[in-house]
């Protein structure tokens, strides 16, 4: 199974100010010296030792992860703005498309109207959700004055699955679990080959996640990976108790309890720029290192990271 990540940012997108990336060019020219420039392969070399939070770009796309799924379709998780930019750059080959919405916030559905496929008539999308009549809840934001087209004038072959039980599609079999935030969430598992990847966005995680219910146990306990809200620090999370989100240390206490392979921190505050969420990453690796039975991979998701399950 392979993961894409499109948008990972909550809450509002956040594009890269131009103070931000002057920050970043003038980092990167205090550390060069004249040895690094006297050959490509010393220039190379000299990029390749920047620290992350310089070189790397977590990007300012709102929430949404592409699923690799059969020949010519695609599982996507949210429609955030990074479906838009998903929908240019998706293979012409992939003409049908299955987007499971964890919920109805802004961040998480404002990339539809602007995903090329929904104008194109050869395409087939298939939209998912637990919550009943949720189609009218995307109408709503393609409705006059807040958008020029609505939804009954896209082209593209549109359908509305109200999702009551796990069931299967293709090659994936795909369950689902509400989690807490506030107006509602969903998180989804998904198992293709005997790999399980969660996906737990917008979660705030509280002692009944760590129980040993058979819910939990056959949900999350030895997943191969999950995808799980990192939002906050550890100070945040405490200070905005009840707000809907998780911090990557308390994830970290989670995905120990559960056995999770791979920890892959996701949705961070639109105000927090790479050097901030590197160095939150640097925290949840030295907590993890602290946790009694932790022995998972920890990853920070960003735009255009590729990971296989």
């Amino acid at each position: 199974m392979r993961v894409k990540f499109w948008g990972v940012r909550g809450s509002i997108p956040s594009p890269m100010t131009v103070e931000k990336f002057q920050g970043k060019v003038s980092a990167i020219i205090q550390r060069i010296t004249p040895a690094d420039l006297k050959s490509a392969e010393n220039r190379e070399k000299f990029m390749a030792g920047l620290p992350e939070y310089i070189f790397s770009r977590i990007g300012g796309n709102t929430t949404c992860i592409e699923i690799s799924h059969e020949e010519n379709s695609a599982i996507i998780v949210d429609a955030g703005t990074g479906l838009r930019v998903l929908g240019k750059q998706v293979s012409d080959s992939v003409r049908e498309f299955h987007i499971f919405l964890t919920h109805f916030h802004w961040d998480h559905i404002q990339g539809f109207p602007f995903f090329a496929p929904a104008y194109d008539p050869d395409c087939r999308i298939t939209f998912y959700s637990p919550v009943e009549d949720f189609h009218k809840l995307l109408d709503m934001q393609m409705m006059q004055p807040f958008f020029p087209v609505r939804m009954e004038n896209l082209k593209a072959r549109i359908n509305f699955v109200t999702l009551r039980e796990p069931f299967t599609l293709g090659n994936t079999e795909i369950s689902f679990r509400k989690v807490l935030h506030p107006g509602g969430c969903f998180s989804y598992k998904f198992v293709q080959n005997g790999k399980s990847l969660i996906v737990s966005t917008d979660t705030e995680l509280k002692e009944n996640d760590f129980q040993d219910t058979d819910e939990n146990m056959n949900f999350y306990q030895d997943s191969d990976m999950i995808v799980l809200d990192a939002q906050y620090t550890m100070d945040e999370a405490v200070e905005k108790r009840n707000w809907g989100h998780s911090s990557g240390c308390l994830g970290a206490d989670f995905v120990g309890k559960w056995n999770i392979g791979k920890f892959v921190l996701f949705h961070f505050d639109p105000d927090y720029d790479d050097r901030k969420i590197y160095d939150m990453l640097e925290s949840v690796r030295w907590y993890s290192a602290h946790v009694a039975g932790f022995n998972s991979q920890l990853v920070l998701a960003r735009e255009g990271l590729v990971l296989e399950v």
